[in-house]
């Protein structure tokens, strides 16, 4: 096995369990090694700290497996590792009954770049680094163990495996997958999953808390939903007795989705819901000068910035549409509002809507920090910016 010996200094956040090595903090590698391979990794000093995933095009250029030297990895790692993040999410009481769960989140269960989400019978899987590229046989083969799934889906087509020198790959891995629309039903809404076109692994699972606040703050209130998707957070709203709902996305086909999960839901009242095509910047400044106003306000907008280099870009666009949001609140208000950008953390999120209420001339309160779902665990040292962070905010 090749060694990655790390430059001075350089082990102290591999001590503290961060699972990435940089590219600078890299003195040399000893002996060969091909993407994806296991490369032992040593401190300067001789110290052996763990065995990682080598990727020589990424500025993250090894990813740890272990911070132990005497594990081996191998099929029965992966078999296991799989294993035991399936076992956690099963007996997880906020996870009961749900048909649609985050089954592997990357870093947070030893696994990184490995991103697995279940919707029913299927399962999705993401791979975006050289490491999970290369054990995919063995990741799929411990998916299909653990669960019982009748298909595995295979969605690496995010932009990031890039990065890692890696092109897109889809379709199905094992088994076939059902006739029709997937279907899971999430706090008692039913939703429409389009695993092979749909967003990310088809569905949003990390926003579950997050529309089930939305549903109980919706009661009475009339809701403007920015970003809206195929609809989780309308539905929501809906479900929870708002007396309106406009929605807004510049997706035509996933605002037909959003159409067709309000008729997979009879109990709600589909004259209370307004779907709108049409950029959301635009949109919201039309709003504005319509004179409209509404009582809760849902901005959950991709992502603005997938890297720190975009963070000053990016804080320009949040700071827009917050400021828009809050213009367009009732006084007593609440804005919902997300990112899920990497290059934004959560301290920096904080201070842009802050700066955007002042703008708007409203106090503003936060009632609530709002995070990624229970089955999107996060590990302590992975970086702020790389999870989803939000804030509710009232106003004055």
């Amino acid at each position: 096995m090749s060694k990655l010996i790390l430059k001075s200094g350089k082990e102290r956040s591999l001590l503290r369990r961060h699972p990435w090595v940089f590219a600078g903090s890299v003195e040399r590698l000893d002996g060969r090694a091909r993407p994806g391979d296991t490369v032992e990794v040593v401190a300067e000093d001789g110290r052996e700290l763990g065995r990682a995933a080598w990727s020589p095009e990424s500025q993250i250029r090894a990813r740890m497996w272990t911070f132990a030297s005497d594990v081996s990895i191998d099929h029965a790692f992966f078999k296991r590792r799989v294993a035991e993040s399936v076992a956690r999410r099963a007996t997880h009481p906020l996870l009961a009954n749900e048909s649609g769960v985050r089954l592997i989140h990357g870093e947070s269960d030893g696994l990184p770049g490995v991103i697995a989400d279940r919707f029913g019978d299927v399962v999705v899987v993401q791979l975006t680094s050289a490491g999970a590229e290369k054990w995919r046989d063995a990741i799929v083969a411990g998916l299909v163990q653990a669960t019982g799934c009748k298909a595995v889906y295979e969605r690496s087509d995010s932009d990031v495996r890039g990065l890692e020198g890696l092109g897109p790959k889809t379709g199905c891995v094992y088994g076939e997958l059902p006739e029709g629309a997937l279907t899971i039903v999430e706090n008692g809404v039913r939703m429409e999953v389009d695993v092979v076109a749909g967003h990310k692994t088809g569905f949003y699972l990390d926003q579950r808390e997050n529309r089930k606040l939305t549903g109980m703050l919706a009661a009475g209130r009339s809701v403007l939903n920015c970003f809206c998707y195929t609809g989780g957070f309308s539905l929501q709203a809906l479900a929870g007795g708002a007396t309106s709902v406009r929605s807004i996305d510049s997706s035509g086909p996933a605002l037909e989705v959003a159409r067709r999960n309000v008729a997979l839901n009879p109990q709600l009242d589909a004259s209370r819901a307004e779907w709108m095509e049409a950029d959301v910047f635009a949109a919201l400044r039309a709003l504005k000068a319509e004179g409209r106003r509404f009582d809760l306000i849902v901005l959950d907008p991709p992502k603005f910035a997938p890297s720190a280099a975009h963070a000053d870009r990016a804080s320009r666009a949040y700071k827009d549409i917050n400021l828009f949001g809050f213009r367009l609140l009732n006084p007593g208000g609440i804005l919902m509002t997300y990112s899920c950008s990497g290059g934004i953390g959560l301290e920096l999120f904080q201070k842009i809507v802050a700066g955007a209420a002042s703008d708007a001339g409203v106090d503003a309160r936060i009632l609530h920090r709002l995070s990624a779902a229970a089955d999107h665990p996060i590990g302590l040292a992975v970086p702020e910016g790389e999870y989803l962070k939000g804030l509710a905010v009232q106003v004055g």
